[in-house]
């Protein structure tokens, strides 16, 4: 079995050991299975084993009398043997496995109330190299819930975890790795685009990490230039790792709300995971300040987990710059955290100083941005298709 302290080789934090560990967490109602069953098949394609462990099936299969769906309604007492059970069987297999995700949870929330739901001698014997933290919309976490698992919960309920989630993951990294190893990551409309992030993040670390920055709600009725934003999103994706504001776009349950109380309506339709679904209007206002809120804090930690922000400011019709107070302060904000700040200025004004004193570099397309990447040694060769694509715009990821 492996020694109980980790074994870093240089002021890094790197270790000896071949291979990559990740550890990988996120609420119930994500189906995270089928997200890492999607990254072993990148790796598998690419001649690469990743070994899956899933650490909720393990204590079933280690339970065998407990009913499906119930593991957590065990005394505290149990439920922490039989995790800890699993934990040292993971720990064996690491051994002899290079490559591997934990599929788990950073917490538990149930009738005992809130509690972890790992050890931390058993995470940090086990020494993974990097902590992912999944999260997707509330509405598609509510439709999964509902259909697939016996949760009472509200939409509150789900935010609360979502975030507990996250904060308890870093702070799991950062116990064990120390800062820098802790990711959030959008599973989104796009499973393999996110999967694919994944796998990125633990094989290709060299390859930059960016924040893509463009207005959403700024430009909503604008589809020509709501088609530029979605070019520049798709080579960014393309060339680099890419934590998008957009995977997420709760906010345009907000939006809909509001639409429906000027028609006195009390539900609104979604169509989310394939199917369509009703919504509570009072269900989704009453939640509009931790949406907001969790926006705010979210795409601030997606800057900071990023090498750099790259925003793209379009021109509007009367000629001025498509320039949100979001994307202002997302670039001020990276500036302050010590990023590198790139700007694609579309408009024919020149840029304000506020914009040109605190950017590393300001191009007037993409394909600029681009090629500077390539000189700097960012990229390698220029995926032009995607730029000169004609494709109508996205009907999701328009909102924060």
């Amino acid at each position: 079995m492996s020694s109980t302290a980790p074994n870093h080789d240089n002021l890094f934090g790197e270790s000896a050991r071949s291979g990559v560990r990740a550890v990988l967490t996120g609420q119930v109602g994500l189906d995270k299975k089928e997200f890492v069953e999607r990254v072993v098949k990148i790796g598998r394609d690419k001649g690469r084993e990743i070994v899956p462990f899933h650490v909720g099936e393990r204590m079933y299969a280690e339970a065998p009398d407990v009913a499906a769906g119930r593991i957590l309604d065990l005394p505290r007492t149990r439920l922490d043997t039989l995790r800890r059970s699993v934990f040292k069987d993971l720990l064996v297999m690491a051994d002899d496995t290079k490559n591997i995700i934990v599929n788990t949870h950073a917490t538990f929330r149930w009738n005992h109330g809130l509690f972890h739901a790992y050890d931390h001698d058993q995470m940090r014997e086990f020494d993974a190299n990097l902590y992912v933290t999944l999260v997707d919309n509330v509405d598609a976490v509510h439709e999964r819930l509902t259909r697939s698992h016996r949760v009472r919960h509200t939409l509150k309920d789900i935010l609360v975890w979502r975030e507990e989630e996250m904060v308890v993951t870093e702070a799991m990294a950062e116990g064990v790795r120390g800062f820098g190893h802790a990711y959030i990551l959008a599973r989104g409309s796009d499973l393999d685009a996110a999967a694919l992030s994944m796998y990125r993040l633990m094989f290709d670390s060299e390859r930059k990490r960016v924040y893509p920055s463009f207005p959403m709600t700024h430009v909503m009725d604008m589809p020509d230039v709501l088609a530029e934003i979605d070019s520049f999103r798709d080579v960014l994706a393309e060339h680099f790792i890419a934590f998008d504001p957009g995977d997420l776009d709760e906010k345009r349950l907000l939006f809909d709300a509001g639409e429906a109380t000027k028609k006195g309506e009390s539900t609104i339709a979604v169509e989310v995971n394939g199917r369509t679904i009703q919504l509570n209007v009072n269900d989704v206002t009453t939640v509009a300040a931790d949406i907001d809120g969790q926006i705010y804090a979210r795409d601030f930690k997606l800057i900071d987990q990023a090498d750099m922000i790259v925003s793209y400011v379009p021109e509007l019709a009367d000629g001025k710059p498509g320039l949100s107070s979001g994307v202002e302060r997302e670039l001020q904000h990276a500036w302050e955290v010590t990023k590198e700040v790139y700007v694609v200025w579309k408009p024919a004004c020149e840029p304000s100083p506020f914009i040109t004193e605190t950017a590393t570099e300001v191009f007037p397309s993409t394909h600029d941005a681009l090629k500077y990447f390539q000189q700097k040694g960012y990229i390698g060769d220029i995926q032009l298709d995607l730029l000169e694509a004609k494709k109508p715009a996205r009907e999701r990821g328009r909102f924060g």
